[in-house]
């Protein structure tokens, strides 16, 4: 079979793609790094991403796509399809709608919105919720004036198997278990949240969500349809956060414990060295800090001394590893 060649326009066609996405992908990056604001190489590589598996990619760069080229029935295509497999069919069918409001002829749309209504329609006998975990895994909530703060009690699970989706008023967690089975957790959220500015980490006892309000409002719950006596946030009720628990909890004990877990966390690399040096700078005398303060900016960052009797009497030449070059710029 003769492979597909690309045309002298960078044009991706599905049959090119469909042949190698893995060469697809490494080829439209590199053509978007010339062409950053190219709409139809992010829909394309959206497509890659979908063949590959790697269906959060997939949405946000169908998400980039649709941003440049708002009228993209395509990028709508692929964006409903990544979120279809990320099993947030809700989201997956209103993305659908969209495109099929563009290009009612396609008959695509049509099929696919019948497949999310297939799911929603069975979703409470056959998609796994999280009563389906009442022992083996627990999360818990709290919350801030400006976030809302999701833990999920699962250990030893690696960040490239945790898939977070944020939507307005929606979140979807996705876990590959180290075991081979597949943990999800969606929520309908009460009140919005900013999915830009809401992000996740995985330590190694837990995932920790953490959500931006999109106003500064005090949640009683999770999830549900919110009250129409909306309660303002108020420094009164910091002890009074509301959570998944019945009983009542020191919420400022907790986020104690929770910074605590991650000043513990095990760090590797850079990271560690990082906080080797912060360390010592915090447990060191004046004459350490001073030396570390001289060292390091006469060296334009490339040497860190503790000896204040060495480095206090003479100015600290430029010395990068044996591997690197140093610039200035």
């Amino acid at each position: 079979m003769t492979e597909p060649e690309v045309p002298p326009s960078l044009s991706f066609p599905d049959s090119y793609i469909d042949n190698d996405p893995q060469k697809s992908v490494e080829e439209l990056t590199k053509a978007l790094e010339e062409m950053p604001d190219n709409a139809e190489y992010y829909c394309q590589r959206a497509y890659t991403h979908i063949l590959l598996r790697n269906y959060n990619d997939a949405v946000l760069d169908a998400k980039r796509s649709l941003e440049l080229q708002p009228n993209n029935a395509n990028a709508f295509l692929r964006k409903g399809e990544a979120e279809f497999h990320l099993q947030n069919y809700t989201s997956a069918q209103d993305t659908f709608r969209e495109g099929q409001a563009i290009e009612s002829s396609d008959s695509t749309f049509a099929l696919w919105i019948k497949k999310c209504k297939e799911k929603l329609s069975v979703l409470p006998t056959t998609e796994l919720t999280t009563t389906d975990w009442p022992l083996k895994y627990k999360h818990d909530w709290y919350q801030t004036e400006s976030q809302v703060i999701i833990t999920i009690m699962i250990k030893n699970v690696q960040k490239n198997d945790v898939h977070i989706q944020f939507s307005e008023k929606e979140l979807n967690a996705n876990v590959n278990l180290p075991s081979g089975e597949n943990y999800n957790l969606k929520m309908c959220l009460l009140h919005s949240i900013i999915p830009d500015h809401s992000t996740f980490k995985v330590f190694s006892t837990k995932i920790e969500i953490k959500m931006k309000k999109a106003e500064a409002l005090r949640w009683e719950k999770l999830e549900g349809e919110a009250d129409s006596h909306i309660k303002q946030f108020t420094p009164d009720s910091v002890l009074k956060y509301p959570s998944s628990s019945k009983y009542t909890k020191n919420w400022d004990k907790i986020v104690v414990e929770i910074k605590e877990d991650e000043k513990n966390e095990k760090l590797e690399g850079d990271a560690a060295l990082n906080e080797l040096f912060q360390q010592i700078y915090s447990d060191g005398t004046d004459e350490v800090k001073r030396a570390m303060n001289k060292s390091f900016m006469e060296s334009g960052g490339t040497v860190l001394s503790t000896n204040w009797t060495d480095v206090g009497k003479r100015k600290v030449d430029v010395n990068p590893p044996d591997d690197m070059e140093w610039k200035k710029f």
